[in-house]
């Protein structure tokens, strides 16, 4: 670990880094994401690049989220998120930072919710059409749509996916579903598991 980053060691994590590290430069979220998201692509279809084994293991009653790398001198972190059978978040935000979510096993199904309306810590959304995230896959969002659910489409196989955020994501706004349509927000705070 030197001053400008923190990483994680495993086969390939030079080559990742360096192809993120070029792909993050500028201030267009649209082109960075765009960037980031054929990065992924790529690393992903590269047997030259592996995992950890720590990231393939999930955890009982809630999905692992393990950090692989933050760039302190370009702000971004990577995050591998292991998802058990049936997995699945709450609906939720990424505290307007954008995101780049790539599939490495497995099938996660992403659905984008649109905020209709807000009063105060009360929000009305409206489901979007799912997608269908396969090996190889990666998406994006942008704020101010970031607003969405993951869930591991298997019941019986593990996912795995690696996440690209424009900084560390240390908390987040969970919305919980209220009796009259509406949710209700809470932030939470995230934590990492040990990789």
């Amino acid at each position: 670990m030197d001053e400008l980053s923190h990483s994680v060691a495993f086969a390939g994590r030079q080559r990742l880094v360096s192809a993120l590290d070029a792909a993050v430069s500028g201030d267009d979220p649209t082109r960075i994401t765009a960037a980031v998201k054929q990065v992924l692509q790529c690393a992903i279809a590269d047997p030259a690049i592996q995992l950890p084994a720590c990231v393939h293991q999930p955890l009982p009653g809630r999905h692992a989220r393990r950090e692989l790398h933050r760039s302190r001198a370009l702000g971004y972190c990577v995050v591998a998120m292991c998802w058990g059978p049936g997995q699945r978040t709450p609906l939720h935000d990424h505290d307007a930072r954008w995101c780049v979510e790539g599939v490495w096993q497995g099938e996660l199904v992403v659905t984008p919710y649109a905020l209709q309306e807000r009063r105060g810590d009360r929000y009305r959304f409206r489901a979007q059409p799912a997608l269908h995230g396969l090996r190889g896959s990666a998406g994006s969002l942008i704020p101010p749509h970031e607003y969405h659910t993951l869930r591991n489409a298997s019941d019986t196989a593990v996912a795995v996916s690696l996440h690209v955020y424009e900084t560390p994501l240390e908390r987040c706004a969970l919305f919980e579903p209220l009796a009259d349509g509406w949710y209700q927000r809470r932030v939470e705070s995230l934590q990492t598991d040990a990789a």
